[in-house]
């Protein structure tokens, strides 16, 4: 069962006259992508309105009117909902399922308010039929507390399963949640060990991690973790009776790592059933990208645009047509305000080792010298290393115009060395020569290179005053007689010499601590400062 059309009107909620078209081929999985207030959950409230006029879908308070409609008017019913699946309307659908008992099976829904924090049953105790859907939320601003109902039946359903086929517990853990465990392992690092035992004051789940030595009950997981096993226990339980439905998950990333978000939507669709469908409203990047690269083939996408005046004026929706502008704004809705806090505003090339190292490490000796330097008067800059002196130019280009596309607010420099005429010398006037020449965006250093800054007397002092050695001041003036042009770099070795460095420090590895005692009250680094950021 798919549902192909939806409307919402006369004001119902945040909509004027809201349709959502997805043509004569739905797809699988429908996802709604938006900002927050635009009215993802508002279109899955409607779907359950509809549906609770023939059947209440979950538990908790009776929304009215003042709850559905925009203006409160009591006019409003669930009529003004209208929903079309492919195989007919609600109305069919449910008839039909009258005589199999599963007539509350067309919706299965989870509120993004979930509450799972203790899981600790004390003594056995009846649950409804799971195919009656009376419990969990019923709508989308109301508390999903699933997880005890569903340990009850796990455990009802284990012990079921190894009284009737007479065989060990561990036979029967093994076929009961191996299938849970396969798709909880795939999200987590961790797996169900054992469902507890009720009667003997452990009426829990256990799980087992590799890197712990014993196993935990369910209430030690961290609220993530807790999220992701509750979800996947639903579904997992749902699996028979729900094998022909429409599965509503408002915003399923709540405390969830982005990391995880991903597979955690491969492990929902292994788990619902081929013929059902699922509505997921979401502004997650990691759902987003799985959307983008897993799901492609599979998922239609209804974005609600920041500029429709969906309360005002009627509109259809229909899916977009995916290309790399679509995700480019889809992208830019999950980071949102995100966006200035993960992207720096000004990102900075620089000479140095371009290659990243594990993990995307920066190697680039400079990018991390700067980074150092700058990390607390300049927190929303990032240098980046771009190879040779002409490369940063290459490099930055491309970025200028990729990043620029994602993040227009995003300044992209370029900053070199002044050595930068192939081994021949430049002065201040080539430099200002290359400035008045060269965009807007370029930088050049006014001393020869970064040695020159880190080398300076002032810096050195600081070092070796903090790391406990004697700076020999009068060795280092006779030999340093201009700090802003002569050729440091390969005198690494003597540098050190000055600071009373005797142990075999890596050239690279001095620099970076040198960095680190270069603060902003020295008049080294206040030259450097304006040099950069003022293009002085």
């Amino acid at each position: 069962m798919r549902i192909s059309k939806i409307r919402l009107k006369n004001g119902y909620k945040r909509f004027h006259d809201l349709t959502i078209d997805l043509g004569k081929a739905p797809a699988r999985i429908v996802a709604l992508v938006g900002p927050n207030g635009c009215g993802k959950s508002s279109v899955l409230d409607g779907l359950l309105y509809h549906a609770s006029a023939h059947e209440r879908v979950g538990q908790g308070v009776n929304r009215d009117h003042n709850y559905h409609s925009m203006t409160g008017a009591n006019s409003l019913t669930w009529q003004d909902v209208e929903i079309q699946f492919t195989t007919g309307t609600f109305g069919e659908a449910h008839q039909l399922r009258r005589a199999t008992g599963k007539s509350n099976t067309i919706f299965s829904f989870r509120s993004p308010y979930r509450y799972n924090s203790q899981l600790k049953i004390s003594q056995t105790s009846a649950v409804p039929e799971i195919k009656l859907n009376s419990y969990g939320a019923g709508d989308a601003s109301s508390l999903d507390a699933k997880m005890e109902d569903n340990y009850r039946r796990l455990y009802a359903l284990y012990n079921r399963y190894r009284d009737d086929n007479d065989i060990k517990p561990s036979e029967a853990k093994a076929k009961v949640i191996g299938d849970l465990n396969a798709s909880i392992k795939n999200c987590l690092d961790l797996e169900i060990s054992s469902i507890g035992s009720v009667e003997g004051n452990q009426g829990t789940l256990y799980f087992k991690k590799l890197d712990h030595p014993k196993e935990f009950e369910f209430n030690v997981l961290s609220s993530g973790e807790k999220e992701v096993v509750d979800i996947l226990l639903d579904l997992y339980l749902r699996k028979d009776d729900y094998s022909d439905t429409i599965f509503l998950i408002d915003e399923p990333e709540l405390h969830i790592n982005t990391a995880i978000q991903g597979s955690l939507l491969v492990e929902i669709d292994r788990l619902v059933g081929a013929e059902c469908q699922i509505w997921l409203t979401t502004h997650s990047i990691g759902f987003l990208r799985a959307l983008q690269t897993k799901m492609r083939d599979k998922c239609q996408i209804i974005q609600f645009r920041p500029e429709y005046n969906l309360a005002a004026e009627s509109r259809t929706l229909t899916p977009v047509e995916v290309g790399p502008g679509t995700w480019r704004d889809l992208f830019a809705i999950a980071l949102d305000d995100l966006a200035h806090l993960v992207s720096p505003t000004t990102i900075i090339y620089c000479e140095g080792r371009a290659e990243p190292g594990s993990g995307g490490r920066e190697r680039g000796m400079d990018a991390q010298v700067f980074n150092k330097i700058f990390a607390r008067s300049h927190p929303d800059v990032f240098f980046t290393s771009s190879g040779g002196n002409t490369e940063p130019d290459q490099r930055s280009a491309i970025a200028l115009a990729v990043l620029g596309k994602v993040f227009p607010a995003v300044d992209i420099w370029v900053l070199k060395d002044r050595d930068m005429a192939s081994g021949k010398f430049t002065d201040e006037n080539d430099r200002q020569v290359y400035l008045r020449t060269n965009p807007q965006n370029h930088r050049v250093l006014k001393r020869w290179e970064i040695e020159n800054y880190l080398y300076d007397k002032e810096v050195l002092r600081a070092y070796s005053t903090g790391e406990g050695l004697s700076f020999d001041e009068v060795a280092y003036d006779t030999f340093v007689t201009n700090i802003v042009d002569q050729n440091l770099k390969d005198e690494t070795q003597r540098v050190k010499n000055f600071c009373g460095v005797k142990s075999s420090i890596n050239a690279d590895v001095f620099k970076v601590a040198l960095s680190g005692y270069m603060t902003h009250e020295m008049s080294v680094f206040q030259e450097l400062e304006d040099c950069i950021f003022n293009r002085s």
